[in-house]
């Protein structure tokens, strides 16, 4: 019986996609043509016009398609990017603004208010601080440069004020003018990177306070799930869990690789040091762990983050988002048919 050929879109991960990208891991039954395409685009076209047989997909705009009946694609509890955001909030240094609380009035940046970053740093601020989104003044486009895209459609709260700006201007630039007092971004501003003194994070000591938030929630926040388009899954069930397996090889093969430090995986020079941090943070467990169950609280977290700030139309359960098959789901186990070469 020959194999199934799908086409699938990602990001270049190193530790954690880099495997199917070179081939040296194969999904069993599958020939799989990974595609590297820029997470804005990537969301979009996938958004839009389901592009993909299967791709990597923001988990916010999953979850607010799927509650408006949107079932184009089913999920599987591959999580490839994760990552704390309480570093990316970044203030204008003449705003007034020194602590959250400050931000209530504000005009706030985002380049896109559905993105999952945006879902955490507003859960943040509303369940930590009492800074409820409709408390902020927000304003969307292009981040680095003018242009902006919107890829799904949206029916936000009444309350919440979402303006886009003009399409000749762009978000960093006017976060450095003071045009808007604050601006969420996943990555540094220019002006910062270069030293200027125009911006500064809300939250200096971020990795401390990162630190005690996943002591306090348990949560290290997800950001993309890998979702499969609903009528190839349908023809070939056995697809979803093929494909979690491969995905957990490619991390499991990667990680082998990370604690082997006589010669350092990558460019870290402590990184025997930065592992021996996220074992006592993370006691022990994969802070990249995939499943259901080692992922539960934190996804129904995210689904009611959705509905309260008014991303999703309605609850949604878990039994609704992912694949049958990948439920009761640990780990993955290694596959006699894999081929790691």
């Amino acid at each position: 019986m020959n194999n199934l050929k799908l086409t699938c879109a990602g990001l270049d991960y190193w530790d954690r996609s880099r495997g199917l990208l070179d081939g040296s891991i194969k999904p069993l039954g599958i020939d799989l043509n990974y595609l590297i395409v820029p997470p804005g685009e990537l969301f979009r076209r996938t958004a839009q016009f389901a592009e993909f047989d299967v791709s990597e997909f923001s988990m916010s705009t999953y979850l607010a398609l799927h509650a408006q009946g949107d079932r184009r694609f089913v999920a599987i509890p591959v999580f490839p990017s994760r990552n704390f955001r309480h570093g990316y909030f970044w203030i204008n240094t003449q705003s007034g603004i020194d602590k959250p609380e400050d931000l209530k009035g504000k005009l706030v940046g985002v380049p896109e208010y559905q993105m999952t970053a945006a879902l955490w740093i507003r859960a943040v601020l509303e369940h930590d601080f009492g800074v409820k989104p409709s408390d902020m003044r927000w304003r969307t486009g292009g981040l680095w440069s003018p242009g902006y895209e919107e890829r799904a459609k949206l029916d936000l709260p009444e309350d919440v004020e979402l303006v886009v700006i003009p399409e000749d201007r762009y978000l960093e630039e006017m976060l450095d003018s003071g045009e808007i007092d604050a601006l969420f971004s996943p990555a540094r501003p220019g002006s910062f990177v270069a030293g200027e003194d125009k911006v500064k994070r809300l939250f200096p000591n971020f990795r401390d306070v990162e630190k005690d938030y996943f002591k306090r929630t348990g949560f290290f926040p997800i950001m993309h799930t890998v979702v499969i388009r609903r009528e190839i899954y349908e023809a070939n069930r056995w697809i979803a869990m093929s494909l979690f397996e491969a995905y957990e090889n490619v991390k499991r093969r990667a990680h082998q690789r990370f604690i082997s430090t006589g010669s350092l995986a990558v460019s870290l020079p402590w990184l025997a040091d930065d592992l021996d941090e996220i074992e006592e943070t993370f006691g022990g467990q994969d802070p990249f762990i995939y499943g259901i169950d080692p992922n539960r609280k934190i996804l129904e977290a995210m689904i009611d983050y959705s509905l309260e700030q008014g991303l999703a139309v309605r609850k949604m359960e878990l039994e609704d988002l992912f694949a049958e098959e990948c439920f009761g789901t640990l780990e993955a186990k290694p596959h006699p048919g894999f081929s790691i070469r």
